[in-house]
């Protein structure tokens, strides 16, 4: 996976990444990158060719597969037509077009999905369409930040189309201070090249190529990015599991209206904007537990999304938070004679916490109040 953030650095050397010929006279020729939509198309048909003239070999039982191409007269069900593990796809919006990924449902997993911006706790392997093996982290886990930041941040975008259709294991905690995990989601990606390393070459892959990512995922960290008190998968407004910087006119000239997540319309992603609803205050400030409120209780200064209950893996610690980020208040005003202002405000009511659908006050540019 080390390769991932220098073939990444390979893409972004411009608009452009060139390669150069020599031509008779020795002058370098540039070569600029090819059309995306065009190479997605050649991309395509390379995948479903390969789905169509390759079968599924093996399964283990810890969910390591191999596929081999069926041979000339041979009566191999190919991974299109198998039905012991669902085919499905994902349409994923990049470089100003619209992707088709295929992926293979092994297992869809037992615990929680990924957001794109997290971090994951995996393995994988990846081949070419030959079934050669370019990349693996031999069944050994680690964690992976699909933001694309860091020296773990991974780069091939396919993997933050297709990790979050997975939910992650459980995890047992063993004597030996090890974890085991069971029910693990687990998977194949087919990633056209431009989700993958597009324009970047190295001896054993070449530019332009589609490449197969076998992976489980085992568990993964949730990421606040904007360092608000509120986690990237908490700002999906939406509820498609997925968040962009759309603020990148060249690889999304175009988004498409369904996949922004913008309360205030600022053009920033609440992921990524510290003021989410553009009142004037931040979303940390609106999401801080007034001091000497001794009701709302928790060890956190900040509110929870959600009301939190306590992890019986940590006995010696009370983590749960019964309350989750409030409404605007909607009880009693402090002076019923007054009309509702910045200084005769209504007082929270147990309700404003815990109601379904509630729209939380870091969403509500009507509050905090403005002040007279």
């Amino acid at each position: 996976m080390n390769k991932f953030k220098y073939y990444f650095v390979l893409l972004l050397a411009g608009i452009a990444i060139v390669s150069c010929n020599k031509s008779d006279d020795d002058d370098a020729v540039v070569v600029p990158l090819r059309d995306y939509t065009e190479q997605y198309k050649a991309d395509n048909d390379s995948i479903v060719k390969f789905l169509k003239t390759n079968y599924i070999e093996t399964v283990s039982t810890d969910l390591d597969i191999t596929f081999k191409k069926i041979p000339a007269g041979g009566t191999q069900t190919s991974i299109w037509d198998q039905t012991d593990y669902e085919l499905k796809t994902r349409e994923a919006y990049d470089d100003g077009i619209t992707y088709t990924v295929y992926y293979l449902v092994l297992r869809e997993g037992s615990g929680s999905s990924p957001m794109n911006t997290d971090r994951i706790y995996a393995t994988y392997t990846g081949t070419k369409l030959d079934n050669t093996v370019f990349d693996s982290s031999y069944n050994i886990a680690s964690f992976w930040d699909l933001d694309g930041v860091g020296s773990k941040g991974v780069f091939v975008d396919g993997w933050k189309e297709i990790f979050p259709k997975f939910k992650t294991g459980t995890a047992v905690h063993n004597g030996d201070g090890t974890i085991t995990y069971s029910d693990y989601g687990a998977g194949v990606m087919f990633v056209p090249s431009g989700l993958a390393y597009y324009g970047g070459a190295t001896d054993n892959i070449p530019a332009y190529t589609p490449l197969i990512f076998s992976f489980k995922l085992f568990d993964l960290t949730r990421l606040d990015h904007d360092l608000d008190g509120v986690f990237d998968f908490e700002e999906d407004i939406n509820g498609d599991g997925y968040v962009y910087d759309f603020r990148n006119t060249t690889k999304y000239p175009n988004p498409p209206a369904s996949l922004v997540d913008d309360t205030d319309g600022d053009g920033i992603a609440d992921f990524l904007d510290t003021d989410d609803d553009g009142d004037g205050y931040s979303t940390l400030f609106e999401v801080t537990k007034p001091t000497g409120t001794a009701f709302l209780g928790g060890l956190s200064k900040y509110y929870p999304y959600n009301p939190i209950l306590d992890n019986p893996a940590t006995p010696n610690f009370d983590e749960s938070e019964k309350y989750g980020i409030p409404r605007r208040p909607t009880g009693e005003l402090t002076n019923p004679d007054l009309p509702e202002s910045y200084n005769n405000p209504r007082k929270f009511v147990e309700d404003d916490f815990l109601a379904a659908g509630r729209k939380r006050i870091h969403i509500d540019n009507t509050y905090p109040y403005k002040k007279n």
